[in-house]
């Protein structure tokens, strides 16, 4: 008698709601559902490397048109301090990756995408699936990509190879997980 009365609850609670969706007017996102962020890894290293941990969340709520004022600071003193290198290259540094979010130039052309190629070559920008972009950070921070003193070359790498097998050639192009 108890688990008959509770599908006959659950099922008063599901009718009207299956009824809502078996109309013949489309249902759409409820434009009043509000959505939390939870993480930003448009430039992965902003965070993971260039910030410290006590920052992560910080960083992970506010949007990137607060991120010149909150973060160029310690930004910079992560490449002059940690890393070594000169001001002037973690000017550029901070001026590219900040504010943290990728960049689409729609005037250029779209076989010049790639990760921070709208800043530091002129092209569309964005990410590409095969981009590296880790070992690209690093390389800048650490290694020779944009300035060849004072590189410490053991750090310019995640030493993760390329991928393992070939993307799709169909959305979503990502290609089947490796199994062991």
């Amino acid at each position: 008698m108890r688990n008959t009365r509770k599908v006959l609850a659950w099922l008063a609670a599901v009718t009207p709601l299956v009824a809502a969706g078996c109309g013949d007017e489309a249902v759409g996102p409820d434009p009043e559902r509000v959505f939390v962020q939870i993480e930003r890894l448009g430039n992965p290293l902003v965070s993971e490397v260039t910030l410290t941990k006590r920052n992560h969340g910080f960083h992970n709520t506010t949007g990137p048109t607060t991120d010149v004022a909150n973060f160029t600071t310690e930004l910079e003193a992560f490449i002059t301090g940690v890393a070594g290198r000169e001001p002037a290259l973690a000017d550029i540094i901070s001026s590219v990756l900040l504010p943290d979010m990728l960049i689409v130039q729609t005037d250029q052309a779209a076989n010049t995408s790639g990760w921070l190629t709208w800043a530091l070559a002129g092209g569309y920008g964005g990410r590409n699936l095969t981009d590296d972009v880790v070992d690209a950070g690093l390389a800048a921070i650490f290694g020779s990509l944009l300035n060849a003193n004072n590189v410490s070359p053991g750090l310019s790498t995640d030493n993760v190879d390329a991928n393992d097998k070939p993307l799709g050639t169909a959305f979503p192009y990502l290609a089947a997980p490796t199994t062991n």
